[in-house]
């Protein structure tokens, strides 16, 4: 197994670049100053956004051309092991990071919004991929964060830094709204295959075995990361991955409710439910009658 290198702190990740910390809790690094290195797994301790600088010729999304190829932002966050591979041979990094620990954001704005930029949580193939337009925005963000900390720590650092990461990281959802929209040839399908994902696994033993689907799973089954699974759902259809799987399950016990003689207590198993009071509150939320109402409703009419 490879070894894995640890960055737990924001001065780790420093040394480990051959730059100097000016800030123990944030840094904005210049990869092309560091040493050239070989494949590692890297342990994240904190957050990092990756700025890397695309040299390489054509890129592929699938079978897509990537949308733009002036730069590429990854993002991650603590907890995420990363996996750099390069054929055994040195390469040289090229490009910049902006690297900050959690402890930065309390008592900010910024610590009760980080959990909104969802992609923190999405694979590193479903990367931001930026015009040059972008990338001078993004620089830019850097740049006001790299004055704050040569400008040294004093009671306004922690604000105007926390907010400047926060402005980058709006832009940044600006950015990707925009590339959901450019790689419609490449999402499409996306939906009919979640919906066709459903409609088999309903048709399948799996609810009895493995309980109602989750959105992680339909996610898997299309190959995508959950929370950016969520997002294209989301901008395709208007609501959440998890309320288009519970419509689904609504649509498929209207007909079993109609159609089938079981008791709704047999029919709640039958979709996957663990506990009968669980289908019938998700049923009168959604439907506005009882499985039980909605049953003699249709066999009155």
């Amino acid at each position: 197994m490879d070894e894995i290198i640890r960055f737990d702190s924001v001065g780790q990740y420093h040394t480990f670049n051959q730059q100097e910390t000016l800030h123990p809790l944030v840094g904005v690094i210049d990869l092309s100053k560091a040493s050239p290195r070989y494949k590692s797994n890297m342990y994240m301790g904190i957050y990092a956004v990756l700025l890397k600088e695309v040299k390489c010729g054509d890129l592929y999304y699938g079978k897509e051309l990537y949308d733009y190829q002036e730069g590429t932002l990854i993002f991650l966050s603590p907890g995420q092991v990363v996996k750099v591979d390069n054929d055994g041979e040195l390469y040289h990094p090229k490009g910049y990071a902006l690297v900050f620990h959690p402890d930065l954001l309390f008592g900010t704005s910024l610590n009760q919004s980080i959990h909104n930029y969802n992609f923190f949580s999405y694979q590193t193939r479903e990367a931001l991929h930026i015009s040059e337009r972008e990338k001078q925005i993004v620089l830019d963000c850097f740049a006001k964060i790299q004055y704050e900390l040569n400008h040294g720590i004093d009671k306004h650092s922690k604000k105007l830094i926390a907010a400047n990461i926060e402005l980058f990281l709006d832009y940044c959802t600006r950015f990707y709204d925009r590339q959901f929209i450019t790689r419609d040839k490449v999402h499409q399908g996306v939906v009919a295959n979640f919906e066709a994902i459903l409609n088999g696994y309903f048709r399948s033993d799996n609810p009895k075995l493995h309980g109602l689907p989750s959105v992680n799973y339909c996610a898997n089954e299309l190959n995508l990361s959950p929370k950016y699974f969520g997002d294209l759902v989301k901008r395709e259809t208007g609501q959440s991955a998890q309320d288009y799987i519970q419509n689904k399950i609504i649509e498929v016990a209207k007909m079993k409710v109609c159609q089938n003689d079981l008791s709704i207590s047999e029919l709640a198993f039958d979709l996957g439910f663990k506990y009968p009071q669980h289908f019938s509150r998700l049923f009168k939320q959604r439907v506005g009658q009882t499985p039980k109402e909605f049953r003699a409703l249709a066999q009155a009419s």
